[in-house]
């Protein structure tokens, strides 16, 4: 029932911030989870909206992207100041506060990711 790594380094002044518990270097460097998470397999960008967990407010979801961190970050900035909102990252998934499928949509297909719409 224990964890893989009880305790661990999580914030270190030395390091400049936040470590992962992991290898201990500091987020921007870590080596643990950038190669070896994939999130999609066959190359296609999916786009749904969700309202699970987040008292009935809508989110949409954008899996599928396969980037490294930094330019997950920036493609998820790029796309929140396309619909006006604010979202965030969470375990490679990009989150965009509200219902914006197709302008998401036609944005990725315009920067050349092959994207579709799922879910209901």
């Amino acid at each position: 029932m224990g964890r893989k790594n009880e305790g661990g380094l999580v914030y270190s002044t030395e390091a400049g911030g936040k470590t992962c518990p992991e290898c201990r270097h500091p987020l921007e460097q870590c080596q643990c989870s950038n190669d070896t998470r994939s999130t999609s397999s066959d190359g296609t960008v999916r786009i749904q909206r969700e309202t699970k967990g987040r008292k009935g407010k809508g989110v949409t979801l954008i899996t599928g992207l396969d980037l490294p961190e930094k330019d997950l970050k920036a493609l998820a900035k790029t796309l929140k100041a396309k619909c006006g909102t604010g979202g965030t990252i969470k375990d490679g998934v990009i989150e965009i506060q509200g219902d914006h499928r197709d302008t998401l949509l036609a944005e990725l297909e315009k920067k050349g990711w092959k994207a579709k719409k799922a879910g209901g």
